[in-house]
C-alpha cells in the first residue's frame, strides 16, 4: 500500500463493520498520529508486522453471541499492545475475556449523559465527571471480565466504560469518535498519548514528499492519465503527479454536462494551456453522450454506476488516442472508500471512482495517491503543494455531479434548472459571508411538481431544495442554520429568475440519518 509513514507511531483500527470506522481514524489523525483501518480478519502475524502503538476495535451491527458474530482471536489482548474497544469492540473484549454480554433491557440511541467514575483512569484524564456521549446499542456488558474496573455508567447502562489498566485494555460502550460526544476527541487523545505513548509524528509535509517519491518510483518512465474533475481531490492528485512525473502525465477533463454553472470553462482556465500548471490538458465535451446513457434512469445507484462506467469508457478512448497509457490516476479519498462499502461496512452509496467502476478497466493499474486522506487532509496537502486557496478551499462536488442532485431522471432541462438555482444560492451565501462556516452547500432539484401562481396565472413547476451543512469530516454533519433573510432572498431570486421553478424548500436533516447529497 502506498503512503504508509513510519510504522513506529501508528494506531491500528480493526473494522468490525460499523459506519464510524473511518471517523475513528480521522479523530486519531487530528492528534498528529497516523492511523490505518484494516479488516478484523487481520492475523496476529500481520498485526505484529504492522507494529502498531495501539489497537482500536470499532463498533459493528452484530451481537457477539449471535450466529453471524464477527470476532477476533483472544490472543489479541495479550500481545502487550494497548487495546481500546468501542461499542461492539467493547462488548467483544468483555465476551472474549470472560465477561457477559446480553440484550439490554433498554436500548440507548443518541445523546446520553454518562457518569465518569474512574477519576484516576488515564483514558478519562481531564474529562468532566458528567458529559454527553453518543450511544448506539441494543446489547450491553452486564458483567465485566476478571481484572477489570468500572469507569463509567449511565442510568440504563451499568457498564458504560471499563478498563484493565495493568494490561492496558480499555472499553467504552459509547462512540467517542462522533462530534456529538462532547469530550470524545480528548478521550482518543488520552488513549494515543497517555496510554500508547505516541508523540505525534504524522505531518502533511512528510506525506507529500514521500508520496511524490513513491509515485516517481512506481510510475517510472510510464505514462499516466489523470481523471481531472477540477474539484479539490482530483486537482491535488493532478499536482502531486505533475511534480512526480511531469509531462508523462496527461490530465483529461470530461465535461459530462453535470457540472455547476460555467464550471467547465473555469477548470480549463486553471489547468489548460493558459493556466498555472505545466500539464498536458485535454477537455472532452461529452454532455449528450451522458444524457443519452441516463435517459429514463431514476434509481440513484444505477445513475452512479452508469456515470462511473461512462467516465472510464471516455478515459479509455482518450488513452487510446494519446497512445500507451499505463496508469489511471483518481482522486479517491478515505470517505469515498468507506461509503462505498468496501470491507465489512454496509454500502451507503457507490462512489463513481470506487464502487461504481465497471468490471473491466483498460489500464495496467489505478493509482489513488489520496486514498488514505480525509477531506481536510487533502486540503492541507494542497497547501503544501502550493495550490492557491481558491482551489484548495473549493466546495466539495460529487463525482457523479448534478446527476445525484437531480432526483429522478436527468435531462438537459433539469440540469439547466439546478445549475441556475445553485449559482444563485452560492452567490447569496457568498454575499452574506457565510461560506467559510459551511462544510457544503448546494441547490438540488426534487422530482416533485406542484401548483403555484405567478402573475395571476397557474403554474405547475418543480420544487428546488437548498442544502447546507456544518461538518468537520463529512462523515457526520448538522444542517446549518442559515439566516432567514438569506433564505428568503435566495427563494425570491430562484422563483423569479429560474424558469420551471415555483417552490423552494430547505433541508433541515443531519447526517445521519441523511447523507449530505440527496442521492
Amino acid at each position: 500500500m502506498m503512503n504508509q509513514p513510519d510504522a513506529s507511531e501508528m494506531i491500528l483500527v480493526l473494522d468490525f463493520g460499523g459506519q464510524y470506522n473511518q471517523l475513528i481514524a480521522r479523530r486519531v489523525r487530528e492528534n498528529s498520529v497516523y492511523c490505518e483501518v484494516h479488516p478484523h480478519t487481520l492475523s496476529l502475524a500481520e498485526i505484529r508486522a504492522l507494529a502498531p502503538r495501539g489497537i482500536i476495535l470499532t463498533g459493528g451491527p452484530n451481537s457477539v453471541y449471535g450466529a453471524d458474530a464477527v470476532t477476533a482471536p483472544k490472543e489479541l489482548f495479550s500481545m502487550g499492545i494497548p487495546v481500546f474497544g468501542i461499542c461492539y469492540g467493547a462488548q467483544l473484549m468483555a465476551y472474549l475475556l470472560g465477561g457477559t454480554v446480553e440484550t439490554a433491557p433498554t436500548s440507548e440511541y443518541g445523546r446520553t449523559e454518562v457518569d465518569i467514575t474512574g477519576r484516576d483512569s488515564l483514558l478519562f484524564m481531564g474529562i468532566p465527571e458528567k458529559n454527553v456521549c453518543w450511544m448506539s446499542h441494543t446489547d450491553y456488558i452486564s458483567a465485566m471480565p476478571a481484572g477489570f474496573a468500572l469507569t463509567a455508567h449511565t442510568p440504563v447502562c451499568p457498564i458504560a466504560a471499563m478498563e484493565n489498566a495493568a494490561q492496558r485494555l480499555y472499553a467504552v460502550q459509547f462512540h467517542p469518535e462522533v462530534m456529538h460526544t462532547e469530550h470524545g476527541s480528548e478521550i482518543l487523545h488520552n488513549f494515543v498519548y497517555n496510554i500508547c505513548g505516541c508523540t505525534g509524528t504524522w505531518r502533511m509535509d512528510s506525506f507529500v514528499h514521500k508520496t511524490i517519491e513513491e509515485l516517481r518510483k512506481k510510475i517510472g518512465g510510464g505514462r499516466a492519465l489523470c481523471a481531472l474533475s477540477g474539484g479539490v481531490d482530483s486537482s491535488v492528485a493532478a499536482v502531486l503527479l505533475s511534480k512526480a512525473i511531469g509531462k508523462n502525465l496527461t490530465c483529461v477533463f470530461v465535461d459530462q454536462g453535470l457540472l455547476r454553472k460555467n464550471e467547465g470553462d473555469e477548470v480549463e482556465a486553471v489547468f489548460g494551456s493558459a493556466g498555472t500548471y505545466d500539464v498536458n490538458f485535454i477537455r472532452i465535451n461529452a454532455q449528450e453522450r451522458f444524457y443519452e446513457k441516463l435517459k429514463g434512469v431514476t434509481e440513484p445507484e444505477q445513475k452512479r454506476k452508469i456515470i462511473g462506467a461512462e467516465f472510464i469508457r471516455v478515459f479509455e478512448e482518450a488513452a487510446h488516442e494519446i497512445g500507451t497509457v499505463d496508469f489511471l490516476v483518481q482522486g479517491t479519498i478515505y470517505p469515498d472508500v468507506i461509503e462505498s462499502g468496501l470491507g465489512k461496512s454496509a454500502v451507503i452509496k457507490s462512489h463513481h471512482n470506487v464502487g461504481g467502476l465497471p468490471d473491466h478497466v483498460d489500464f495496467k493499474e489505478i493509482v489513488e495517491p489520496l486514498r488514505l486522506l480525509f477531506k481536510d487532509e487533502v486540503r492541507a496537502a494542497g497547501r503544501e503543494l502550493g495550490i492557491p486557496d481558491y482551489l484548495v478551499d473549493r466546495q466539495p462536488f460529487p463525482g457523479p455531479g448534478l446527476g445525484i442532485r437531480i432526483v429522478g431522471e436527468v435531462t438537459a432541462e433539469k440540469v439547466r434548472i439546478v445549475q441556475d438555482a445553485d449559482a444563485i444560492y452560492r452567490e447569496e451565501i457568498a454575499h452574506a459571508g457565510l461560506q467559510k462556516n459551511l462544510g457544503q452547500y448546494f441547490a438540488a432539484l426534487t422530482n416533485m411538481r406542484s401548483v403555484g401562481v405567478m402573475g395571476d396565472g397557474r403554474t405547475y413547476d418543480y420544487a428546488v431544495v437548498l442544502r447546507a451543512v456544518v461538518t468537520s469530516d463529512f462523515m457526520t454533519a448538522e444542517a446549518a442554520q442559515i439566516p432567514w433573510e438569506v433564505l428568503s432572498k435566495v427563494t425570491t431570486r430562484i422563483v423569479n429568475e429560474v424558469r420551471g421553478v415555483n417552490r423552494v424548500l430547505y433541508d433541515c436533516t443531519g447526517k445521519p440519518p441523511a447523507t449530505i447529497e440527496l442521492e
